[in-house]
């Protein structure tokens, strides 16, 4: 039973960086700069080839995505914000705008410019996001406290 973890640790974006990443159009990496990989904790190969839903943080709601792909796909740019995961379980929020690249003419992949959000925006979004995820998937984001000796009996129980 693993009762320590960074979940609850934030990595706040520098005000002065973007973070910015390429996908195909399935949704695999094929770049990004050293600000995402820094943020995010991982190494750039570990990220290159990986579905970009490798970061997605469970407070995510579904539908933010459903719209974010439906808008893009259309050739729109896709305007939000994102609470991602970092390889530590931590996390980072972004405003990110998702934009399909052209080269002559022709669709070629997905770019993400993402940049820093004010602690307030975070708080308002999380809040948002929560209730989103509430009334759509019927998930809640729970907290849970128990005593000492309870966490010992349930350990003691996995063995």
């Amino acid at each position: 039973m693993q009762t320590s973890f960074d979940m609850f640790y934030e990595t706040e974006v520098p005000e002065d960086e973007l973070i910015v990443s390429r996908t195909d159009f399935t949704g695999k990496i094929t770049y990004v700069n050293n600000t995402f990989a820094d943020i995010s904790g991982y190494e750039p190969d570990e990220l290159i080839g990986q579905h970009h839903n490798l970061i997605r943080h469970p407070d995510m709601p579904k539908s933010t995505f459903t719209n974010l792909w439906e808008t893009i796909k259309k050739g729109d740019v896709w305007n939000g914000y994102v609470k991602n995961r970092r390889k530590d379980g931590g996390y980072y929020w972004v405003h990110a705008r998702v934009s399909t690249v052209m080269k002559d003419g022709v669709a070629t992949e997905y770019k993400s410019v993402r940049e820093p959000i004010s602690r307030e925006k975070a708080i308002e979004i999380q809040n948002l996001y929560d209730n989103m995820r509430t009334q759509e998937e019927g998930t809640t984001r729970v907290v849970l406290y128990i005593k000492n000796d309870k966490l010992e009996e349930a350990k003691a129980l996995e063995e």
